[in-house]
């Protein structure tokens, strides 16, 4: 499989710790995404997985460790780093596409060209016909297709995914899990996905990273060799099963997993 391609800056953190009320949420924990790579981060949830995303994304400081970018502490990263949480955030009183327009707006976009950029993002994932509609009005899939549109239109080229799918019906997952893999080797941002599904991280990832239980930190590491694109059919394969049994005795080894 080839490596990945220029795209996003190199992320990373060194050495994250943090403590909450007394109890250690992060413990240490080291990675790093190359540029124009997609890694996803595996653990059970409740183990700091999300802590860590506001970290990266300078929401949040650690108690001690940094963050880098490009392989250089960034302090100023707020802003400059996308992150897409878990729940679609869409602001209730503006329209399907006044929301997707918020990225676009975020994204630099001239004033001339945004309307047209967000139709064209909408059609791109189904919503076409949808624009004047409230989220109110739309089911949990449309309402994560258009936070997917805003993300893909915000113009950053470092993407951080808090468990995207993970309130979705399966095949709504799998529509939009193809939806941002063809996105992402279309601009290839650096790419860090946060799941606790094993299956999603190896539809999608080059490699998966492994946390046990709180405190988080990185205890093991897959590398996924498949080719892509991937789908549904190749979870059937047994390179598929071998991998899935490879981040099981991980999670297991770690203690997330009976």
């Amino acid at each position: 499989m080839p490596g990945p391609e220029a795209g996003g800056p190199t992320l990373a953190c060194r050495d994250l710790r943090l403590d909450l009320g007394g109890r250690a949420v992060l413990d240490g924990v080291d990675l790093s995404v190359a540029p124009g790579e997609l890694v996803a981060l595996v653990g059970p949830s409740g183990c700091g997985k999300s802590t860590l995303l506001s970290i990266l994304a300078g929401l949040r400081e650690p108690d001690s460790g940094e963050v880098l970018v490009d392989g250089h502490p960034d302090p100023a990263r707020l802003g400059r780093i996308t992150l897409m949480p878990q729940s679609d955030a869409l602001l209730s009183w503006r329209t399907l596409q006044d929301n997707v327009r918020v990225g676009a707006h975020l994204g630099g976009l001239p004033d001339d060209e945004r309307d047209r950029a967000v139709r064209r993002a909408l059609a791109r994932m189904g919503l076409a016909g949808f624009e004047e509609h409230y989220p109110h009005a739309l089911s949990g899939g449309m309402r994560q297709r258009a936070a997917l549109a805003r993300t893909l239109l915000g113009g950053g080229r470092t993407w951080l995914l808090d468990e995207p799918f993970g309130a979705l019906d399966a095949l709504t997952r799998a529509d939009l899990q193809g939806a941002l893999a063809a996105a992402w080797r279309e601009s290839r941002p650096t790419i860090l996905l946060v799941t606790h599904d094993i299956e999603e991280a190896i539809l999608l990832a080059d490699r998966v990273l492994v946390s046990g239980p709180r405190p988080a930190r990185v205890v093991d590491e897959v590398a996924v060799d498949l080719p892509r694109p991937r789908g549904l059919a190749d979870t059937a394969r047994p390179e598929f099963g071998e991998l899935r049994g490879r981040v099981m005795d991980a999670l297991r080894s770690a203690g997330a997993l009976a």
